[in-house]
């Protein structure tokens, strides 16, 4: 089965916007063994989309096109897309009904031209979107099967993994169950990974068993594809290679699945009922910003400091000490922390301090990282040094502050050495 993306808008043509929406759809289909074979991306042309639509009619057999569904006049996928179909566009009263109720439910009046997203190319496929205004649908265009997704991703995310991904392997004649298990991780790089599991993929399992990897500096990725018959032999396959990966990765599992290094930080202050204070050097305040509580839930968070200079840290939570004690040390990071927590009455402060280093030439050439945590019971410090660029280190010391703080809350060794650090 030939598939094809198709991404449409001026701005990812232009490239003002990054088309993560892209890498995803492929990366997603790749995982369930669907095999890309083009992508394409048009800007809002009605003379380009028409042709674009066209042209992949003739080489594939499926067509996915993300963008185009909105209510203003760019949006132009359900007219061209009737026009490359020969049919009307019709209006879907159902889905008109759910977009006045989505409005009505917040409080507000739907604008008339949001109407236009209720227009369907006659005779398509109606598919879901049960978190914004933009339906899907498929519909036969020449010998292609074109399905029409939204442009916002978290829309388009849910679509194709509810409802495009379940229909085009039926269409492909997999019969076999799809499962994905993730892993993520921080501290092991993907060479290392790779021959930590080089044996989970065998040339005995490898028609129902795949392993891959996606690096998103700091964290990584591990990703097990299964695909079997039923739920029960998915589980018999699964478990061991779960048990396995849990077992070589260890502590440096920062999370699974749909759950995040961050998520497993908060639900932990959570069952606790604990309170935290952050002091950053360097990072803009993205630690406690990572910290962000979902709307509703309590926010953990009491005071967050930021600033480049670690003198003005130390004012800022009433340290006083003489102009010369206060330096880039691990003394001062855990007094900078054990002040801030007694001055924010938190349960637990974690102050993270940032030097960054430039070679001769004045380029940077790395930093060192200074992680102080006062408790109740106590303060602890880990010290680390990573090579590279301003941002590689700073996001190096976001990171692998809130992988010492998890480590702290779940009772672990806090300083385990990360691939990243210099030896």
């Amino acid at each position: 089965m030939l598939i094809e993306i198709l991404c449409t808008g001026d701005e990812i043509l232009t490239g003002k916007t990054v088309n993560t929406n892209y890498s995803h759809m492929a990366s997603r289909l790749n995982e369930v063994s669907l095999k890309m074979h083009w992508g394409t991306i048009v800007g809002d042309s009605r003379e380009d989309l028409r042709e674009a639509f066209e042209q992949a009619s003739k080489r594939a057999d499926i067509v996915i096109v993300n963008g185009g569904l909105g209510p203003t006049v760019d949006d132009l996928s359900q007219e061209i897309a009737a026009e490359a179909a020969g049919v009307k566009l019709k209006l879907n009263q159902a889905w008109l009904d759910r977009m006045l109720a989505f409005y009505e439910r917040r409080g507000r009046t739907m604008p008339p031209n949001n109407k236009k997203q209720a227009l369907l190319p006659e005779g398509a496929e109606f598919i879901d979107n049960p978190i914004g205004t933009a339906c899907g649908f498929a519909i036969d265009i020449g010998n292609a099967r074109f399905f029409f997704t939204p442009g916002v991703p978290r829309e388009m995310k849910r679509m194709l993994d509810e409802q495009i991904i379940p229909r085009l392997l039926e269409m492909s004649g997999v019969k076999k169950l799809t499962t994905l298990k993730r892993f993520h991780s921080f501290g092991i790089g993907e060479s290392r990974a790779d021959q930590m599991l080089n044996d989970i993929e065998t040339d005995i399992n490898k028609e129902f068993v795949k392993l891959g990897f996606q690096a998103h500096y700091p964290q990584l990725e591990t990703k097990i594809v299964i695909q079997a018959e039923d739920k029960s032999e998915t589980e018999e396959i699964l478990q061991p290679i779960i048990e396995t990966v849990r077992e070589r990765y260890g502590n440096f599992i920062i999370a699974e699945d749909n759950a995040t290094l961050e998520g497993s930080i908060l639900a932990e202050l959570a069952r606790t009922n604990s309170t935290l204070a952050t002091a950053e050097m360097y990072t803009s305040g993205a630690i406690s910003a990572r910290l962000n509580p979902p709307v509703g839930d309590p926010d953990p968070v009491l005071r967050s400091l930021v600033s480049r200079d670690l003198k003005e840290l130390s004012r800022a939570v009433n340290l006083t000490l003489q102009e010369e004690a206060i330096c880039f040390n691990t003394e001062s990071a855990e007094k900078i922390s054990t002040a801030l927590r007694t001055e924010a009455a938190s349960s637990y402060a974690l102050a993270t301090l940032l030097n960054i280093d430039r070679d001769k030439d004045g380029i940077e050439a790395g930093g060192d990282i200074i992680i102080g945590i006062s408790t109740m019971g106590g303060s602890y410090c880990r010290k680390a040094r990573i090579l590279g660029g301003h941002e590689w280190v700073r996001l190096g010391a976001i990171e692998l502050t809130l992988d010492v703080f998890r480590r702290h809350l779940m009772k672990l060794p806090i300083d385990e050495r990360i691939d990243f650090e210099k030896r």
